[in-house]
């Protein structure tokens, strides 16, 4: 049993070590880390936990979802539009498309926050598999489902245009 229990302390802090690793990148973190005796990685542990407890109980949940799907992205978009490689670029923007229009559809539909058990949860569970580069999340739902719709509404915006006939000028004014 002591055994399973020194494992398991070792297993937790090795992944406080990675955490810590990961959040040494970011100079804030470490200013923070020496102007306050906690490490940086209990410190963002802490506020995780924080976080997850006041959406799972709805307390502030939907400012706390919409915070997280924008100031993390919009860091990550601004550090995007300073490097040179176009993929971080492409991302980004494919993650703004996806999030803006969830964003837009969610203002229609407040019976789902109603009935939907969980649903600031879920939506943030969404958001946080939207933006991770390593899940891809904004690029498949943008090329499963928006760019199809964008597509096809276009094609029809087209012809609609292309049948239209042309308003006649209106007439020079003379002076």
């Amino acid at each position: 049993m002591a055994a399973q229990a020194q494992q398991f302390q070792q297993k937790v802090d090795y992944f406080i070590a990675q955490i810590d690793k990961e959040l040494s990148r970011y100079p804030a973190l470490q200013k923070f880390e020496q102007t306050v005796p906690i490490p940086k990685a209990y410190a963002a542990l802490g506020a995780f936990g924080i976080f997850t407890l006041f959406v799972f109980f709805n307390i502030a949940a939907g400012f706390l979802t919409n915070l997280l799907g924008f100031f993390i992205p919009a860091y990550f978009s601004l550090k995007a539009l300073e490097s040179p490689q176009p993929q971080d670029d492409v991302q980004w923007l494919t993650y703004w498309v996806v999030f803006g229009m969830f964003t837009f559809l969610e203002t229609f539909s407040p019976i789902v926050l109603y009935y939907v058990p969980w649903y600031y949860t879920i939506k943030t569970l969404a958001i946080v598999w939207l933006m991770l580069p390593q899940t891809q999340g904004a690029k498949m739902v943008y090329s499963k489902v928006i760019r199809p719709a964008f597509l096809t509404t276009q094609k029809t915006v087209h012809q609609a245009n292309a049948s239209t006939p042309a308003a006649p000028a209106a007439p020079a004014e003379t002076h």
